[in-house]
């Protein structure tokens, strides 16, 4: 573990996308309008230690290297699922739908307190990878809707793997807390595409 409580992000190494999955994708974004002033915006979600990471790093090389938003950086701590998105919301979001500069403040989940500002630009694409990102809010601006999931043993023995097994608590109340905002969002079936955990289309 390279760190104390790292988050429920960033903590798995499934296989890449596929090709069928860029070409999903690419296809949908040839059809869909920007809805974010002149950007794209994608939405990665699903629950904790599905893969959305890994995801979002191949689209955006995909994309010329579209900017990458990750929720990690958002939640103050493991309690803050809601507030990341609420964050999501107010820092990013809503400037670049007013044509304002947009900016975050990255969550030290070591020091337990917000760090260094980061910029994001008005880009052509935009991506969101992290739970929540694909709630209603958000998807007021999205263009396109991926969510990604896998079972939940696999996905807990990806995190604790990281983490260790003192993080276990952590876990079980984020995915939880995950489990009721998703059912709340009804994320998954607003979804444009869906994945599973190793980056194959789910019909």
């Amino acid at each position: 573990m390279t760190r104390p409580d790292p988050g429920p992000g960033r903590s798995t190494s499934p296989e890449d996308p596929t090709d069928p999955v860029l070409a999903a994708v690419s296809a949908h974004l040839r059809s869909a309008p920007a809805r974010l002033g002149p950007t794209r915006l994608i939405l990665i979600d699903g629950p904790a230690g599905s893969g959305k990471t890994t995801l979002a790093s191949v689209l955006s090389a995909a994309l010329d290297h579209a900017p990458v938003v990750h929720m990690d950086d958002l939640y103050p701590g493991w309690s803050g699922l809601a507030a990341g998105v609420d964050r999501l919301h107010a820092e990013v979001l809503r400037p670049l739908a007013d044509h304002r500069p947009a900016a975050y403040r990255r969550y030290d989940w070591l020091t337990e307190s917000l760090a260094e500002s980061h910029p994001v630009p008005a880009a052509d694409h935009l991506l969101v990878e992290g739970c929540g990102a694909g709630s209603r809010l958000p998807s007021t601006w999205a263009s396109l809707l991926i969510w990604v999931e896998t079972d939940d043993a696999e996905r807990l023995a990806r995190g604790l793997a990281r983490d260790g097994d003192a993080a276990r608590p952590h876990w079980l109340r984020w995915m939880a807390e995950e489990r009721a905002l998703y059912a709340a969002e009804d994320t998954r079936a607003r979804a444009d595409l869906r994945l599973d955990g190793h980056g194959r289309l789910i019909p």
